[in-house]
């Protein structure tokens, strides 16, 4: 009930991060259906194209057996077990290519869905693996009654559509009953065909919508709660108020570096307290003044003090300083639009105090 509860709270979508992580501990949506599907296509082509040759090797090793029963003597336990290595050896040319194909299919089929991965954590040995009630609930559990209600309704779908359709041959196996003993292997080999033919399109049926449905089911086992999904976000991008204290923390250190060259300045433009922008103009160094400093409010009246402690002209202009502070940022050199006011400014220090030039 508690785990029913838990499910209905997770409400979010699983994140890549999430299904990654999940991949990698082994935690795949595999299909029982389709490597069913795969084996029923392996023994189809292996009835197609390896079976009557076979079967005609055998045969005819078989006859030669009964034929020349006095060479394969049974006279001893030796004479037996010689018997069955050479029925062995001589079988395998059947079986041999069975067992390939189906495993060749079988593997196959999982590859396809699913691309093979080590995962540790899946083989790595657990006591909770060894309790017996744990294996009692994986048996009788939720999960164990839904495949068990699965393996019936699929025996008994497939028995069903088998029954229909035996029934239209009906009256043809009771015909041949009474028909040249000759034809029966036809009679026979033709049903098995149908039957083998309608088992196949059942089974790729069945294996299409339990892929379907895995593949579903696993991805909602792996939805996520909200808080769960907030602290994968924390995890991936940080902590917002860590990372909030690291932006404020980055900002004071570019505020007092910008502060410290105040003092490098050649005039200050403010409007008078709410904002203030620091030029530099040295010829050797720049052809146009260039932003050193710029704040607002508490910035600004510290741009201001520290200019007016170390003797930079103050000039008050409202609507210059606000529009140098919006469209100049600290270490560029101003727009070409405020050349000719800067400049007025400019000539204005360097009448006064020549030295500045250099």
């Amino acid at each position: 009930m508690a785990e029913e509860q838990d499910q209905e709270s997770k409400t979010e979508e699983p994140t890549e991060k999430k299904i990654r992580d999940a991949i990698e501990k082994g935690n795949i949506p595999f299909s029982r259906e389709v490597p069913v599907f795969a084996s029923s296509c392996a023994i189809l082509v292996f009835c197609i194209f390896f079976m009557p040759s076979g079967a005609s090797y055998v045969s005819v090793s078989l006859a030669d057996i009964f034929a020349n029963s006095s060479v394969h003597s049974i006279s001893s336990g030796e004479d037996v077990v010689s018997l069955f290595n050479h029925l062995f050896w001589e079988t395998s040319h059947l079986l041999l290519p069975a067992f390939a194909l189906m495993m060749i299919f079988g593997i196959a089929a999982s590859v396809m869905q699913n691309i093979p991965r080590p995962a540790v954590d899946r083989i790595k040995p657990q006591l909770s693996r060894l309790s017996i009630s744990k294996g009692f609930q994986r048996l009788f559990g939720a999960q164990g009654l839904v495949d068990f209600a699965k393996s019936i309704t699929k025996i008994l779908v497939i028995s069903s559509i088998i029954g229909v359709a035996m029934l239209t041959d009906y009256y043809a196996v009771l015909s041949g009953m009474f028909s040249d003993p000759a034809t029966v292997p036809q009679t026979i080999a033709r049903l098995a065909r149908k039957v083998f033919v309608i088992v196949l399109i059942a089974t790729a049926l069945l294996a299409i919508v339990d892929l379907l449905w895995t593949r579903f089911h696993w991805r909602n086992k792996l939805r996520m709660t909200r808080q769960e999904l907030k602290d994968e976000i924390k995890q991936s991008d940080g902590d917002p108020i860590v990372k909030a204290r690291q932006r404020s923390l980055a900002r004071d250190r570019a505020r007092k570096r910008m502060i410290s060259d105040v003092p490098r300045a050649t005039l200050v433009i403010a409007n008078p307290t709410h904002y203030a922008v620091a030029l530099r103009y040295v010829r050797e160094e720049n052809d146009a003044p260039m932003v050193v400093a710029k704040g607002q409010d508490l910035v600004a009246l510290k741009i201001r003090e520290v200019a007016e402690n170390n003797d930079i002209p103050v000039f008050e202009d409202p609507p210059l300083a606000r529009s140098i502070f919006a469209q100049a940022s600290v270490g560029s050199v101003i727009p070409p639009a405020f050349y000719k006011a800067v400049a007025e400014l400019i000539h204005v220090v360097y009448s006064k105090s020549p030295a500045k030039m250099n």
